[in-house]
């Protein structure tokens, strides 16, 4: 399937690496961004990618575009809702990288059958695509009432385009939490992390829920990992689940709920390792985010030959 990316910072040219490097299905053939100096389309020029660097506009223009099937967006948010109205005009289908969410969330371990055929998916933001699965595998045990996730990212690996999103960062996550992982309230916090060297992509996951076993909460969770790690190979658990009791001499207030909640306390510490396609290991963020992507084009790929 022919695609094309809209965007040249980190995030677009960590996933047209992955895509020439590990896909069979996704065929990059042109790329655009705004500035002429970025490295990503000096890349993309150099192993054969049509590149432009007047924008969307431009692509739309180009030869290479009338054979185009897909178009990743990894842009800003700011900026997708009129790529998106434009590569619809075209005929275009739309996987968005950005946190506009103006197609329906899409995590691949947990609901990518279901929009396989919508004219635009968001794959929702790296901490949503870290953490999301986690709270999935809780619910598909007990209903999560609450969930909470906080990604620690390096500041070196957040451009200005993770940068410009951090509002659209935390709503979509949170969202995307209860949409997706099925969580009735959901709540999602960002760190850019400034330390030297810099630090590997962390996730902590906090859900709670009135009933469940906790064998049954860490068999779910096992699982869940494992079936990630077939697209993120660095993904893993940091440390052993826990799972704890919350009772009615001790129950944590949860103000958005107005309620004193008993129950299960279950708390997830994630880490993602990037495969180093463009920025290096710590960079998981990039890595889980572009990997997540490729696997749902992919997808989409073998519905469209189907």
């Amino acid at each position: 399937m022919k695609t094309a990316i809209v965007g040249s910072g980190n995030i677009a040219t960590d996933l047209l690496l992955k895509s020439m490097q590990s896909s069979d299905t996704v065929d990059v053939v042109a790329m655009c961004g705004i500035d002429s100096n970025s490295d990503g389309l000096a890349r993309a020029k150099n192993l054969g990618i049509a590149t432009t660097s007047e924008g969307i506009d431009a692509l739309v223009t180009m030869a290479e575009f009338a054979d185009v099937r897909l178009v990743f967006d990894a842009t800003s948010a700011g900026a997708h809702q009129y790529h998106n109205e434009l590569l619809q005009s075209h005929g275009k289908r739309v996987l968005d990288l950005t946190p506009a969410a103006v197609g329906p969330y899409v995590v691949p371990v947990v609901n990518m059958d279901e929009h396989l055929d919508s004219p635009n998916v968001n794959m929702v933001t790296c901490g949503g695509q870290a953490t999301i699965p986690m709270v999935a595998a809780v619910n598909s045990v007990a209903k999560v009432e609450y969930g909470e996730i906080v990604s620690s990212v390096s500041s070196r690996s957040a451009g200005p385009g993770t940068r410009a999103n951090i509002d659209e960062f935390t709503e979509t996550t949170a969202k995307a939490i209860e949409s997706v992982g099925g969580a009735g309230l959901g709540k999602a916090i960002i760190v850019l992390n400034p330390a030297e060297p810099p630090l590997i992509m962390r996730n902590t996951v906090f859900c709670l829920t009135q009933t469940g076993e906790p064998e049954a909460f860490r068999l779910a969770i096992a699982e869940m990992v494992e079936r990630v790690q077939q697209y993120v190979p660095g993904y893993r658990l940091k440390q052993q689940v826990q799972v704890d009791p919350i009772s009615d001499a001790d129950p944590i207030r949860i103000p958005q709920l107005d309620r004193k909640f008993t129950g299960w306390k279950i708390s997830v510490f994630l880490e993602v390792e990037g495969a180093g396609h463009y920025l290096p290991p710590y960079a998981g963020n990039l890595d889980i985010m572009t990997s997540a992507a490729l696997k749902t084009a992919e997808q989409i790929g073998t519905r469209v030959a189907a």
